[in-house]
């Protein structure tokens, strides 16, 4: 039952609808190595490419609207790959000129596809460790709707596309690239008290 699922997944999402322009996604790169955009900067900037993420933070800046987000592989129609690597943590902007997007709506843990034009490398800090953000000129961007969580029966509680924030990969989460993969939860069981017993009749004469 649990291989049918996923094939059944695997199936819907080949067949699914785009869910950034077709062009875009022909045009643009979904094998982005943020490690490449670091060491060709002046060969890559201007590229576009397509991006999956987890927003960390969305704010509105004097340029315009910043997302920033943790990066996750998406296939050939936008939709999240059930696994892969993430690249780490990645900047797009929207111009204020182009639209506004809300932190209210934008929010912690949802989830972006994007197209987007490579620009820059920018300095950051994550906690005390400094940090180089890849940056991104947001064409097309698509909120996902939000996640739900679905019961199914003992022993698993899953949900495909749940990302649980922040990501527990068994290593410091910073140190990319990295593995992910989501797995079932296993619920806890109830503890149910022992049976009450009678007290024994007294047994003295």
């Amino acid at each position: 039952m649990y291989a049918l699922f996923f094939s059944g997944a695997l199936i819907l999402s080949a067949c699914a609808t785009p869910v950034v322009n077709k062009s875009y996604l022909e045009e643009g790169e979904r094998k982005v190595s943020f490690a490449a955009l670091r060491e060709n900067l002046d060969q890559e900037r201007g590229k576009l490419f397509i991006l999956g993420g987890v927003i960390i933070r969305t704010k509105l800046l004097e340029a315009g609207s910043q997302i920033e987000a943790m990066d996750v592989p998406v296939d050939g129609s936008g939709y999240f790959e059930e696994s892969g690597r993430s690249e780490g943590r990645f900047l797009a902007i929207l111009p204020k000129d182009e639209g506004l997007l809300d932190p209210a709506v934008y929010r912690k843990a949802r989830r972006v596809t994007i197209a987007g034009e490579f620009m820059e490398l920018r300095k950051g800090r994550i906690d005390e460790m400094e940090y180089d953000y890849p940056v991104f000129r947001i064409k097309q961007i698509y909120l996902w709707p939000r996640e739900r969580l679905y019961y199914y029966p003992p022993p698993f509680y899953y949900d495909p596309w749940f990302y649980p924030y922040p990501y527990y990969y068994g290593h410091p989460w910073w140190n990319y690239p990295h593995y992910y993969r989501p797995v079932p939860l296993q619920p806890e069981r109830p503890r149910i008290p022992p049976p009450s017993r009678s007290p024994e009749p007294d047994q003295r004469k």
